[in-house]
């Protein structure tokens, strides 16, 4: 039998060399966790049948929504943004998270863009 051990958020995020490049540290069920850093804005996208949680670990991360509303997260806060709601996430600086998405969650939903990460990129070694 193999030793379990809990999963060092803060060592997972130094392994991140790219901003806005999601990678899958663990799963539940049929979710995917993720941590991710991130730096200025990607694209206005939304998931259509899939809901996506935004925990902040450092930083303070602004969520665009529609009808110029928009959610401001800092460290240990979440937000989740309902399947089909457009939305732009936004870091005036550096910010560290952690995602909790549907396996099925693509990255930018339908639209596609240079910065567009697909999931098996997502997977990297965890699988």
């Amino acid at each position: 039998m193999t030793a379990l051990s809990g999963i060092d958020i803060a060592a997972e995020l130094r392994q991140v060399e790219a901003h806005w490049t999601p990678r899958v540290v663990g799963r539940v069920n049929d979710q995917y966790v993720k941590v991710a850093k991130l730096l200025g804005q990607l694209v206005w996208h939304d998931h259509a049948n899939e809901d996506e949680m935004f925990l902040v670990v450092s930083g303070t991360l602004r969520i665009q929504l529609p009808d110029d509303e928009e959610v401001v997260l800092t460290a240990g806060q979440f937000f989740v943004v309902p399947r089909g709601v457009q939305h732009n996430p936004i870091a005036d600086e550096e910010v560290e998270i952690v995602l909790i998405e549907t396996v099925t969650t693509a990255h930018t939903g339908d639209v596609i863009v240079e910065g567009t990460v697909p999931v098996e990129r997502q997977l990297g070694d965890f699988r």
